[in-house]
């Protein structure tokens, strides 16, 4: 069986830098990382002349990309045009996401991620459920028509889903505790966003099983000294994991730091939370009949609502690295063993190591996808 020796770059295998070190793959998985000196003579040697060997990027939150969005048509084609859009930036797992929608939309959006991994498209962990059981008054680009309570039926269909991951952001002021500790234990990750949730609440849904906070800052009530919110509750749960979105328009340069002083990066990972000009799609799209427009970075509604992002995961990871001055290692794991732990998959995903997954980017000393 054919080796293939990565060498003449930096490696970053998750946890630390190595240098002078080659990548040995077989059969599309880690063999060995050994001195370049000791690449075996019947290895298919590729010399990368520079630059960063690192895991490749997991996004736990992706609507669109490359002019597709799931929400929008809601088929395997459409996820695999996602996921190959994202690909070409460094992205080597996903989860595609459906937000509040129509019932009969929602439905088509599970099934067209459960056909891409029928088909066996490459990099679909399983599905992002963003809504509908979230709050109305921190709906965010949600269509307030289609946000509802949840219902029993509700808990049965999504915690009988078998989809691989299944992560689904509801409001904690908008669902009952045996409702949280039903989906978590059928394997469902609740995450906690979209709500104007006391403190108590946002730990009330932790202690019934929830793990994780959806695009922290955005959408969710805020901190203040008296009532710490939501934003409150993630920064201050040491187990619970947090997503942010790095672009400069979701959260203020200097709440992001606060955010990762407070959290380690063991528990903070970067989303793009990306809309269809994101990974070179189109400026504007409509989202649901309405149109969404591109100015200046930033994917706003008629009323300057934030309506995801454009962001790709490199570009997080730069913003993170050169405009935070967030350190590179930190960063890299934010985008992808952080988020390979939260989803149980940190055993063949987010490391450069025997046995693990081939599933690499390689970036130049600017952090650009080569």
């Amino acid at each position: 069986m054919t080796v293939l020796a990565l060498h003449g770059a930096r490696i970053f295998t998750g946890e630390r830098f190595i240098a002078h070190h080659a990548v040995l793959i077989e059969a599309a998985r880690i063999a060995a990382i050994v001195p370049e000196s000791e690449i075996p003579r019947h290895a298919q040697a590729h010399l990368l002349a520079g630059g960063l060997v690192a895991p490749g990027f997991i996004d736990l939150q992706v609507n669109g990309g490359g002019g597709a969005l799931l929400n929008e048509t809601p088929t395997a084609d459409t996820v695999r045009e996602i996921a190959a859009s994202h690909g070409r930036f460094g992205t080597v797992g996903l989860l595609p996401t459906v937000i509040t929608d129509a019932p009969s939309v929602m439905q088509k959006a599970v099934a067209a991620v459960g056909e891409a991994r029928r088909q066996g498209v490459p990099g679909i962990l399983g599905i992002h459920i963003e809504g509908p059981f979230i709050d109305p008054e921190r709906k965010g680009a949600h269509p307030a028509r289609f946000i509802r309570e949840m219902t029993a039926e509700d808990v049965r269909w999504i915690a009988a889903l078998k989809l691989g991951t299944v992560m689904l952001t509801v409001a904690p002021n908008k669902l009952r505790p045996e409702q949280v500790r039903e989906l978590a234990a059928s394997g469902v990750i609740v995450s906690l966003g979209h709500a104007e949730a006391s403190l108590e609440e946002a730990r009330a849904a932790l202690s019934s099983g929830a793990r994780c906070f959806t695009h922290l800052f955005n959408a969710m009530s805020q901190m203040n000294g008296r009532e710490p919110g939501m934003v409150g509750a993630a920064l201050s749960d040491a187990a619970s994991f947090a997503s942010i979105i790095a672009d400069g328009h979701h959260v203020h340069d200097a709440a992001m730091t606060a955010a990762f002083a407070a959290k380690p990066f063991t528990r903070m990972f970067l989303v793009s939370d990306a809309m269809p000009p994101a990974a070179g799609g189109p400026g504007g799209f409509e989202l649901q009949g309405r149109p969404v427009r591109r100015g200046n970075g930033r994917l706003e509604l008629d009323d300057g609502t934030l309506a995801g992002s454009c962001l790709t995961m490199d570009e997080a990871v730069r913003y993170c690295v050169k405009r935070l001055q967030l350190d590179l290692g930190e960063t890299l794991a934010m985008a992808s063993l952080t988020p390979a732990t939260l989803i149980g998959r940190d055993h063949e995903l987010g490391r450069i190591a025997p046995g693990w997954n081939a599933s690499l980017v390689h970036l130049d000393d600017d952090l650009h996808v080569r």
